[in-house]
């Protein structure tokens, strides 16, 4: 990770914290999201998808488990764009995603109330279904066949 790599450290720092501190902070910071350029989206879903990877996972599913949370209290609008601003990412460069432990991933998700599961779900589905044909194969190859079966794809 690049020393410029803010967004990554704060991501970094973040998994770290106790959910008290963590569960704020991050939601202050994924509201704040949608206030920044479009440049600047981009920055940070790439310096998060660079610095996810380097998290020790039981930090990282802290993180991710509130990320996920976080977002079911969202607007359906919110949730959107940001679920559709990661996932337009990893459409363009899929390895970005391979470098995850998605089994994990998918164990968090599935951790998560039934409400949460399939307001999250419903979302994932309408945003890789809205995708272009490319964009949408490209999203689908690297999605485990577990985590297909789950979102009913």
């Amino acid at each position: 990770m690049t020393e410029e790599n803010f967004a990554g450290n704060i991501i970094i720092s973040l998994a770290s914290l106790p959910d008290f501190l963590r569960n704020p902070i991050l939601k202050k910071r994924m509201i704040e999201f949608f206030s920044l350029s479009e440049e600047e989206k981009k920055e940070i879903i790439n310096n998060a998808l660079e610095a996810g990877p380097t998290i020790p996972f039981p930090n990282f599913s802290k993180l991710f488990k509130s990320w996920l949370k976080i977002l079911t209290t969202l607007s359906e609008e919110q949730r959107y764009g940001l679920f559709s601003a990661y996932i337009i990412e990893v459409s363009q460069s899929p390895q970005k995603l391979i470098a995850f432990h998605l089994d994990g991933i998918l164990e968090i998700f599935l951790a998560l109330e039934d409400n949460e599961k399939g307001i999250l779900a419903n979302t994932i589905k309408k945003i890789i279904n809205n995708l272009d044909e490319e964009r949408k194969r490209k999203i689908l190859m690297v999605i485990p066949d577990n985590a297909k079966k789950q979102l009913k794809f």
